[in-house]
């Protein structure tokens, strides 16, 4: 079972992620927040496995967020994978999500079958980039 903590300001954005995931027999959505602030306090409080994170919330934005619950012990030994969240198709925000820690970074407007395989790709230890950024990335 994936557990999993949804984290963006909006409720219907959450409310919607949680429709889809809570379909998924292998998945649980263990808890909500909405700010960066919250998402530490759940991630200390409820041990996900996944965390979903906006990146532009009010008081604690994702990346610092992010941050913090990778670099501070926030979750223990184990901590989430931090898939990164965002309606904004931006390189820097690809390169800012990774140098805090995230595991994977997806546009909101991915399709729900994408969400729920991203998930399973970033809990498995696997990193996973948002498909348009992956199919622009110069190969190396």
């Amino acid at each position: 079972m994936i557990r999993i903590l949804l984290v963006d300001d909006q409720a219907l954005v959450r409310a919607g992620f949680r429709m889809i995931l809570d379909a998924e027999a292998e998945m649980e959505v263990v808890g909500e927040a909405a700010d960066g602030r919250e998402a530490i306090d759940q991630v200390r409080a409820l041990l996900p496995d996944v965390v979903l994170m906006d990146i532009r919330m009010p008081e604690l934005d994702g990346l610092e967020a992010s941050r913090r619950i990778l670099g501070d012990g926030v979750a223990g030994d184990e901590p989430p994978k931090i898939l990164m969240l965002t309606t904004f198709d931006l390189d820097e925000y690809v390169y800012e999500a990774l140098r805090a820690g995230a595991s994977g970074f997806l546009l909101k407007d991915t399709p729900p079958e994408q969400l729920v395989a991203a998930i399973h790709v970033v809990a498995a230890g696997d990193a996973l980039l948002s498909p348009s950024h992956a199919a622009s990335s110069p190969s190396s």
